[in-house]
């Protein structure tokens, strides 16, 4: 975490920016627009230079490397949209390589949870209705596969990171 207020006031605002309008558009459009990832991405690199100097730099390029390159792998065999990809490469800049990791490892099991939810949720739909599938030619189709949108997880997992780290540092002094 931050070494300095200045410096914890500059991240927190960061991310709560990023975090509320990546999951307004996300959830709303269902994109996350590169008119948003860009100026994160680079403020991000301002932000480690800033504050860290070189070896923040490093962090923040390994955080991208970490964040992106994950999602990237993802996005190429089909498991994750393109907009994910960008959501956690300007975000990764900012956090640093360990708590980009992190994030990701609290983001997956959210996002498996809230599939699992999904999938009870539709099937007691469709066993107290009674209806099928080809039932009813005129039901609509859905409109996409995704579960969710993946910012929904990304924040939650932020904010419980930066929640939980907080808590560590006040509690340790």
């Amino acid at each position: 975490m931050p070494e300095s207020i200045l410096q914890l006031a500059v991240l927190l605002t960061g991310l709560a920016v990023y975090s509320v309008i990546t999951l307004v558009t996300d959830i709303r459009y269902h994109r996350i627009p590169n008119k948003v990832t860009v100026p994160m991405f680079a403020a991000g690199w301002i932000y480690q230079l800033a504050f860290a100097g070189l070896p923040g730099l490093a962090d923040g390029g390994l955080g991208f490397l970490a964040g992106f390159g994950i999602l990237f792998i993802l996005w190429m065999i089909g498991a994750a949209g393109g907009g994910d990809v960008k959501l956690m490469g300007g975000l990764s800049v900012w956090l640093g390589w360990q708590p980009t990791l992190i994030v990701l490892a609290i983001s997956v099991p959210l996002v498996v949870f809230f599939g699992l939810a999904r999938l009870a949720f539709n099937w007691m739909q469709k066993l107290f209705s009674g209806a099928s599938d080809d039932e009813s030619p005129t039901a609509p189709k859905r409109a996409s596969t995704r579960v969710m949108p993946f910012a929904v997880p990304v924040a939650l997992a932020v904010w419980t990171f930066v929640g939980w780290s907080t808590y560590l540092q006040l509690a340790t002094g």
